[in-house]
């Protein structure tokens, strides 16, 4: 009779191969099986063994639960056949990433697993852009929420989100590319509107990070004060002046 395997939900971190936790990163290179997703920095890849499976289930346009189903399914089956599995998860597994899902399918089938938290990019990608989502003077709270199209923007938990900007505090919005013009609207709608900052941040963490204040295509948006202090601690681009020098 075989030994079940073990099964590892690893965060890869925000975007640059760099952030990945030590505790990821062993996981990663000690894995017989590596699922992942496209998201992923895919230097990462690098690092596994080379007699290791390599399976990328990142999801395509159509049906994601159906998608979802065949990852639980490759996760359970894998581990059943006495493998270690990586679950290689942009950002940090619980966060947006169904990580919750997987650990619940892994729980029921009776596989042994661990979760490995990850750098998520709602906190990430705005200290790479030289914004705190806190700060003593400013904010003393933020918000994190999914732009998605299924999400009412009427609904509590956006209803919350408008309030808190309103009281001084930080608002990111993840996912929310589709929609953002409207979203940004129904957030600021309402008195003192115009004086709140928004930041727009594309590719967070990577070389290419591009950061701007106002509204444009985004990867993700921040809104609140705290955004006014990125011209006084945007390290990223200082740093790349200086090696330029």
């Amino acid at each position: 009779m075989k030994h079940l395997g073990i099964a590892f939900i690893v965060g890869a971190g925000p975007g640059n191969p760099d952030l990945i936790t030590v505790r990821g990163l062993r996981c990663l290179r000690e894995a017989d099986v590596v699922l992942h997703d496209r998201l992923i920095d895919m230097r990462l890849l690098g690092e596994v063994r080379p007699d290791a499976e390599v399976i990328n289930v990142g999801k395509e346009a159509g049906d994601e639960d159906l998608q979802q189903e065949r990852i639980q399914w490759l996760m359970v089956e894998k581990a059943r056949e006495g493998k270690t599995v990586c679950r290689l998860k942009g950002g940090d597994p619980f966060v947006f990433g169904r990580g919750a899902e997987e650990a619940r399918a892994l729980s029921e089938a009776g596989i042994p697993f661990e979760i490995v938290p990850g750098v998520s990019s709602a906190i990430a990608v705005p200290a790479y852009a030289g914004i705190p989502v806190t700060h003593r003077d400013y904010a003393h709270s933020f918000m994190v929420i999914a732009g998605s199209r299924s999400h009412d923007l009427e609904s509590p938990e956006w209803l919350a989100a408008r309030a808190l900007v309103k009281a001084g505090g930080t608002v990111v919005v993840l996912m929310g590319l589709a929609r953002i013009r409207t979203i940004i609207g129904s957030l600021l709608s309402g008195e003192c509107a115009s004086s709140i900052p928004v930041a727009v941040i594309l590719n967070g963490t990577r070389p290419d990070q591009d950061c701007r204040i106002g509204i444009r295509p985004p990867g993700i948006v921040i809104i609140g004060e705290v955004v006014a202090l990125r011209s006084k601690i945007e390290w990223m681009e200082l740093a790349d002046k200086l090696q330029l020098e």
